[in-house]
């Protein structure tokens, strides 16, 4: 790595002035305890912010984090593989601030380091900023496009400080949809806005275990992250042989047995994929490094796989969007083989599924705090909801695809590549899809009558009772209390 090129520019310091939280119904007591008379620091925090090409949104992140009502002790930009304007806009930060807020007076200091070319990538960049923090107690990890809302460090620092099993802890994600502009990209941030939403509710339901860290805004207990490297003989808490650093480290964290939560309270808002190229790119690198994790024999370093309690949560996942393209190919597929042959016959209890799923959908877009209009007609309306699921079914296939060719695919580099408009692969699945669905209907045509009813003799019944399940497993989850959770 090159030296890191330090700016060492001031910055006036300011205040913030922020109503307390007060009581949220719904939280279990011995958390909302822990928030009680917080009135001062009781830790040292280091921020650490990889930063690759993130000119358009490093300012408003840097002014997030001067504007918390527990200002980091330090914060180092690390910027690598970058060739827009991070570096200079973020200089523009560098240097001491003295801040006033209510927990009282607070000082930090801002480094910009340009680390230059950097093979490793982000894993480099934080292992990189770790050396730069291990003193510390807390590492917090901040993405370059991602804004905490004003407590979330405080109340990140409040948890982790009160109980020392803790190795790690996640803000609840969500995108701001202000700056969205155009109908795909509002189409596909409802989605995403979705897909977190059902993705934290789901971790707080469970204990509020949080299976993945993410490192958008995550703060780390810096004597885990060194248990870590003893426990699993690496020099650095991150690994580059991973697509998910962030998730094969919250594994790591809680091997390691300490415990990987998420906030009920703190939150920050993500950067969302607006384009389908994009969007796609980004689920096909998440997926298929969740795949190399779950995989037995993949990785030395997941002991007890598929069984660690960080996979099997994963497994259930890739399982029920199987089970998903299952159902959705063979209804489709039954239903123009018996239209062609005119033993096509409408049921109304068909319509108890995708009402169950709406009714799901709508449920969860209700425990969002910040939901809006778009965020409930998304899960109401059958048509987007279902064409956002066949979008997230072509990158689960194209993640398998790829993991079981054993072809080898620089993931990061193609997500980089999408997100400058580059690509086509996105539409391989749609294409795919077309071929299979010409070929199954070339090969109905060729058989006799007798072999047609056959087949949907026995398809409908088999499609029946996965649906059933299906079905009733949505229910369980529309009946069950969410504790008065919001994501």
């Amino acid at each position: 790595m090159h030296s890191p090129q330090e700016f060492d520019r001031n910055a006036g310091g300011h205040s913030t002035a922020l109503t307390p939280a007060g009581d949220a119904p719904g939280f279990a007591d011995d958390f909302s305890a822990v928030l009680e008379g917080t009135s001062g620091h009781r830790s040292t925090i280091g921020c650490v912010i990889p930063a690759y090409n993130e000119e358009e949104s490093i300012a408003g992140v840097l002014t997030s984090l001067l504007a918390q009502t527990r200002v980091p002790d330090v914060i180092h930009v690390v910027v690598n593989n970058s060739t827009d304007k991070t570096v200079k806009i973020a200089s523009e930060f560098a240097g001491p601030h003295e801040i006033t807020t209510e927990l009282g007076e607070q000082f930090t200091e801002v480094f910009v380091h340009d680390i230059g070319k950097n093979p490793d990538k982000k894993v480099g960049a934080l292992n990189y900023g770790y050396s730069l923090v291990e003193g510390y107690d807390y590492l917090l990890g901040v993405d370059g496009d991602t804004i905490g809302d004003p407590r979330a460090v405080e109340y990140l620092e409040t948890e982790a400080v009160s109980d020392s099993r803790i190795g790690g802890i996640s803000a609840i994600y969500s995108i701001d949809t202000a700056p969205i502009k155009g109908a795909i990209a509002k189409f596909l941030i409802a989605g995403q806005r979705t897909q977190f939403a059902a993705f934290n509710l789901q971790n707080l339901l469970r204990g509020r275990n949080m299976a993945v860290l993410g490192g958008q805004f995550s703060i780390f207990s810096t004597t885990a992250l060194r248990d870590v490297m003893v426990a699993n003989r690496q020099r650095t808490p991150w690994v580059r042989d991973s697509e998910v650093e962030d998730s094969l480290l919250s594994l790591q964290i809680k091997s390691a047995g300490y415990l990987t939560k998420i906030s009920p309270y703190a939150r920050a808002d993500v950067g969302g994929m607006t384009t389908i190229r994009a969007y796609d790119a980004q689920q096909v690198k998440w997926t298929f490094g969740a795949i190399e994790l779950m995989w037995p024999g993949q990785r030395g370093d997941t002991k007890g796989q598929p069984f660690h309690p960080n996979l099997r949560l994963r497994w259930f996942e890739n399982f029920g969007m199987l089970t998903n393209l299952l159902v959705r190919i063979g209804f489709v597929t039954l239903l123009a083989g018996s239209l062609s042959i005119g033993a096509f016959v409408f049921s109304p209890w068909w319509l108890l599924p995708p009402l169950a799923a709406v009714l799901l959908n709508v449920r969860i877009a209700m425990t969002m705090k910040d939901r809006t209009t778009r965020d409930i007609l998304f899960a109401a309306l059958v048509v987007p909801a279902e064409i956002f699921m066949w979008i997230r079914l072509s990158h689960f296939l194209r993640s398998w695809f790829r993991f079981l060719s054993r072809k080898k695919v620089d993931n990061w580099a193609m997500q980089a590549q999408a997100e400058r408009g580059s690509g086509s692969a996105h539409w391989m699945p749609l294409v795919m899809l077309i071929v299979v669905l010409v070929g199954l209907a070339v090969a109905w045509n060729l058989l006799t009558p007798a072999i047609q009813s056959a087949i949907l003799w026995i398809g409908w019944p088999v499609l029946g009772v996965v649906t059933v399940t299906q079905t009733v497993l949505m229910v369980f989850k529309l009946l069950r209390r969410y504790q008065g959770f919001k994501v």
